[in-house]
């Protein structure tokens, strides 16, 4: 299902090329910002800072004049940015070395900024897919794998539905646009998962018919 993603691309965001018949539908990647924000929380990193600037302000200010209490908050908030600064830029490196594609057959997503490696999803592993959709039309499209199926939660992060660790769900984080593309992948899944599928079987005179 992985494939260490070291050597040349002949398609951008795929490791080979693609097999007859099979077409690119979509590729795209993650908002760097969006990601920052709900993937790596950076938001929540920065309220923790600017609480801890008010309360340094406020334990000072009880002995010291305001102008002067305001100070001691300082530090906190410079270490706030520059943990900010931190994850923006994670964020911007894992957007960056990202690519997601949608073809007719499946769900490819060339990811990792450190170690690369891609996940081939078949329309056919993928029970239900579910949608969170933001105001500005970016969302996040999370796949449910059926059978025995099992990818990392670790190996794969951020690209997974927060918290789902016991039954990891593979998910293109943080997407603009993200509602035309669930529709380009349900219409897609269920044309290949409605395809007759055809079989050799073989008949106890040695003669072979196809089956569907």
């Amino acid at each position: 299902m992985s494939h260490d993603d070291f050597n040349f691309e002949p398609i951008r965001g795929l490791p080979e090329q693609l097999p007859e018949g099979e077409h690119i539908l979509w590729q795209g990647a993650p908002d760097p910002r969006r990601l920052a924000r709900e993937a790596l929380g950076v938001r929540w990193i920065m309220g923790y800072f600017v609480l801890l600037a008010f309360w340094r302000v406020g334990v000072s200010s009880a002995e010291l004049p305001f102008s002067v209490a305001i100070l001691h908050g300082l530090p906190f908030i410079v270490s706030g940015l520059l943990a900010s600064g931190i994850l923006y830029g994670i964020a911007y490196m894992q957007a960056r070395s990202t690519v997601y594609t949608l073809t007719n057959k499946r769900v490819a997503m060339r990811i990792g900024a450190a170690l690369t490696m891609t996940l081939n999803l078949p329309y056919t592993w993928i029970g239900t897919a579910k949608l969170d959709l933001k105001p500005s039309g970016h969302g996040t499209l999370a796949f449910e794998l059926i059978g025995e199926t099992r990818i990392s939660y670790l190996m794969s992060w951020p690209h997974v539905r927060p918290w789902r660790m016991a039954r990891t769900q593979p998910a293109l984080r943080c997407i603009p646009d993200a509602e035309n593309v669930a529709r380009l992948f349900a219409e897609a899944a269920e044309t290949r998962i409605s395809e007759p599928r055809v079989t050799r079987v073989d008949q106890p005179d040695g003669t072979a018919v196809a089956a569907e």
